[in-house]
């Protein structure tokens, strides 16, 4: 996938873009080139915005979203992302493990990641071409090592760093650049990432048990998406992954956050989202209706399957199938 900021000319003043989105999903396809998919955790109306600014080589966002997500990424290939939290006072995780205040995420392009974030949550992001970033940091005599900073989802560094280089990005994103010329913007940024990256510590300790717990998520998670329409109970899980009911729950708490019947929750009623989304580009004599969705997903009870939609999403199915 080849970045859109590429297309810009190199010398041209280059203006934020600001989205906006009520609903998880379609707020997750408003980050330019990258491949997503939102479930929305905690319950009630969403609402997202995003501030982008696409350089030559290099994207630099700031994300606000107002509910607790599960969110499933892929940035374009040949990049890396780094991504600081405006802070860690609410737990976030990457791939399970835990974002606090001195981290920062890191993952490598075209590699499918997990993020859970928080209510109110913003998150600042830059994503740098691996040869514009060796380039550099080839001139300026900082030593990279690629497979090093792309094998952990975060990096430990100086908070004092990690507050400079917020600034310098809020700074970046909240100014209009009419005579600021993209070069200067973007050397600005890189010298930033680079100094963040001379500074981080990537062996950060991981608890033997970890890799445990999230391949028990993992079964978990891979058994729900072959049989979205099966009814599940706990004891089916714990059967499934072969651990005991209170493995299961410690697991998914502190890997995802939630319990397992929030996960499978959670997860169902995005999917019929999702499904009704859809279902509006399809031709009249092809659309289903709201109960067959439902269905689909392994909800059996719609008066009850009502009500959760409602309360997770702040709207009754019909309002998101006829929005």
């Amino acid at each position: 996938m080849k970045p859109a900021q590429e297309a810009f000319a190199p010398n041209k003043s280059i203006q934020p873009i600001r989205t906006e989105a009520h609903d998880a999903d379609e707020h997750a396809q408003n980050l330019t080139d990258w491949q997503q998919q939102y479930d929305q955790v905690s319950g009630g109306g969403f609402y997202g915005s995003i501030a982008e600014l696409a350089l030559p080589q290099l994207q630099v966002f700031k994300e606000h979203t107002s509910h607790a997500l599960r969110q499933t990424c892929n940035v374009w290939s040949d990049s890396i992302w780094l991504g600081l939290p405006e802070n860690g006072h609410n737990v976030s995780r990457i791939n399970g493990l835990e974002i606090k205040d001195e981290h920062v995420m890191c993952r490598p392009g075209d590699t499918e990641f997990e993020l859970i974030t928080p209510e109110d949550f913003n998150i600042f992001g830059v994503v740098i071409t691996q040869s514009a970033l060796m380039k550099v940091a080839d001139i300026q005599g900082v030593p990279l090592n690629w497979q090093d900073l792309t094998q952990q989802g975060r990096l430990a560094v100086p908070r004092k760093t990690l507050y400079h280089i917020r600034y310098i990005l809020n700074r970046i994103l909240n100014t209009e650049h009419n005579l600021t010329p993209d070069k200067v913007l973007t050397e600005m940024v890189m010298m930033s990432i680079l100094e963040v990256l001379k500074q981080e510590s990537h062996h950060i300790p991981v608890a033997p048990s970890f890799e445990r717990r999230r391949a028990v998520v993992d079964k978990v998670k891979h058994y729900m998406e072959a049989h979205p329409d099966a009814p599940v109970t706990i004891t089916d899980l714990c059967e499934h992954a072969n651990v005991s009911r209170r493995t299961l729950q410690y697991s998914f708490t502190s890997v995802l956050g939630i319990s397992p019947l929030q996960y499978i929750r959670a997860s169902r009623l995005n999917g019929v989202r999702r499904a009704l989304h859809q279902n509006q580009f399809k031709p009249m004599s092809n659309r289903e209706s709201i109960s067959d969705i439902a269905s689909q997903w392994g909800f059996w009870h719609l008066s009850q399957f009502a009500k959760d939609y409602k309360q997770l999403f702040g709207e009754r199915p019909s309002e998101t199938l006829h929005r």
